[in-house]
């Protein structure tokens, strides 16, 4: 323990080298995050120009998307302890290297089998990569108004390059190739090890105990069948054997997982991680809003495509006004209150103008124009979506122990994948029966089609907006009051 007087003693200079060489390793941190956010929608947009020059069929196609998710989901928590064990900048290297290798195995597949397993591998090496990032951010900035500014970015970034791959893949896809659309991680990664080699600094490995071999082996099969059960409900339904087997497995064996870690001596997921408030509280919000976000990126990119008959460059460019909302709350309002007032206040307004813009999208018909109908629902999306991530990305890593940095900075990534699994497949499903009712016992006609196509993406919204205020009741409920918790592993002048 140390007193206000030991704290006053050993002042922190305002400027010094070690100063800017943190603000550098944030590059690195945030170029990293970027690569591993961009490739959940810049594959998606290369999809079907890869289908056509490889010839794969539409059932074969999901599995280009779910082959990453279901590696990059089971994986995240192992990735994480593993960071911790064997130090986080040796596992970023090794995540950005691989992850950047993989891509360039898929870049030159040449049958659907390859492109798989080259996903796979991103999703796997991904898995490394995330939680090492954010860890590294969480020990590298321990002074809380550093920390917020520093969050407020990574969180902007986070927020933003869903919408950043919709453009990239665009453009690429295009202008370029389909296979550029892997092969640019190349590029990302060469500057991101560059930058990691000089700039970036560990804390010397503690010694720890064995790997939690039971809790992995849980936690990795109940991922994999969760995620893998979830991807096969908007294909094949809920009330498929493919979806509700596999479901129901996840459910028990993450059960079973939960019981392991309670007894074992070294566990994967130490329970303290989760169960501090403001951390339950980040894991909750940033699933649930996770969910919701599915809304705004996967539907309103097909409106923007089959109603308002946008090029895939125009759909990408059409999503900048959000990013720009999501940047600005991040960095301003999130960075700056986050420290002072903590996430309490922030996350549920957040959530709750997310809402609204989603509110706002459901009046799109068929005859609205991007102007004045979609583009201010867009904004006030991504002003309120700024205001969740940067916050709840800063409660997730504060106040832990520098021992559980990787695994509770893995617990923010995996929340978010199946948050995202969730509501993709629960979204899917609600458009479809919605266009399915609006067209029962009508005439088919192409007026027709396009009208249920936008009574899906209608209920679509709602549900959304739906997400978003469940997502603010959660945050409301479960985070306390206060700014966060300071690093307890922080030198004694930080601590104040």
């Amino acid at each position: 323990m140390t007193t206000a007087l030991d704290r006053h003693e050993t002042p922190v200079p305002k400027h010094s080298a070690k100063d800017d060489g943190r603000w550098w390793a944030l590059v690195v941190l945030a170029l990293a995050q970027l690569m591993v956010v961009l490739d959940a929608t810049i594959v998606n947009i290369a999809l079907p120009t890869a289908q056509a020059d490889l010839a794969f069929s539409d059932a074969d196609r999901q599995w280009v998307v779910t082959a990453y998710a279901l590696a990059f989901g089971s994986l995240l928590l192992l990735g994480g302890r593993l960071s911790d064990f064997v130090g986080r900048k040796r596992m970023f290297l090794i995540g950005l290297v691989g992850f950047a290798l993989a891509s360039a195995l898929g870049g030159a597949a040449q049958n659907l089998e390859l492109l798989i397993v080259a996903r796979a591998l991103q999703g796997a090496f991904g898995a490394a990569l995330a939680p090492a990032a954010l860890s590294l951010l969480s020990t590298t900035f321990t002074e809380p108004a550093e920390r917020g500014k520093a969050f407020g970015i990574f969180g902007a970034i986070s927020g933003a390059g869903g919408g950043m791959g919709l453009l990239l893949g665009g453009v690429l896809t295009e202008y370029a190739s389909w296979r550029w659309c892997l092969y640019v991680n190349l590029v990302i990664a060469a500057i991101a090890v560059v930058g990691a080699l000089v700039k970036l600094h560990d804390e010397p490995v503690q010694k720890h105990g064995k790997l939690d071999i039971a809790g992995t082996l849980t936690a990795v099969v109940g991922l994999v069948a969760l995620v893998y059960g979830l991807a096969n409900a908007e294909t094949d339904g809920w009330t498929a054997g493919w979806t509700l087997g596999p479901i129901v497995v996840g459910v028990v064996v993450l059960i079973a997982f939960v019981l392991v870690e309670r007894r074992v001596a070294g566990p994967l997921l130490p329970l303290r991680v989760v169960l501090d408030r403001n951390r339950g509280g980040s894991y909750a919000s940033i699933a649930i809003a996770g969910a919701g976000m599915f809304g705004i990126f996967l539907f309103l990119t097909y409106y923007l495509t089959a109603v308002l008959g946008f090029t895939p460059v125009r759909t990408g460019l059409a999503f900048l006004p959000m990013l720009g909302g999501i940047m600005l709350t991040a960095t301003t309002a999130g960075s700056i209150l986050t420290p002072r007032i903590g996430p309490r206040p922030l996350v549920p307004l957040g959530a709750l103008i997310a809402a609204a813009g989603m509110l706002w999208l459901t009046r799109l018909d068929l005859d609205s124009t991007y102007a004045s109908g979609v583009l201010p629902g867009l904004i006030v999306v991504g002003l309120g979506l700024g205001l969740v991530f940067a916050p709840t990305q800063n409660a997730a890593t504060s106040g832990v122990e520098h021992r559980d940095a990787g695994v509770a900075s893995a617990m923010i990534n995996t929340v978010q994948q199946i948050g995202g699994s969730i509501g993709t497949a629960l979204l899917s499903s609600f458009a479809a029966t919605a266009a399915t009712d609006f067209a029962e016992g009508k005439t088919p006609t192409p007026t027709l089609a396009m009208e249920a196509q936008l009574a899906s993406y209608h209920t679509v919204f709602w549900w959304s907006a739906g997400f978003f205020v469940l997502a603010a009741i959660v945050a409301a409920v479960l985070f306390r009051t206060g700014p966060l918790d300071v690093d307890p592993d922080a030198p004694p002048a930080m601590a104040h």
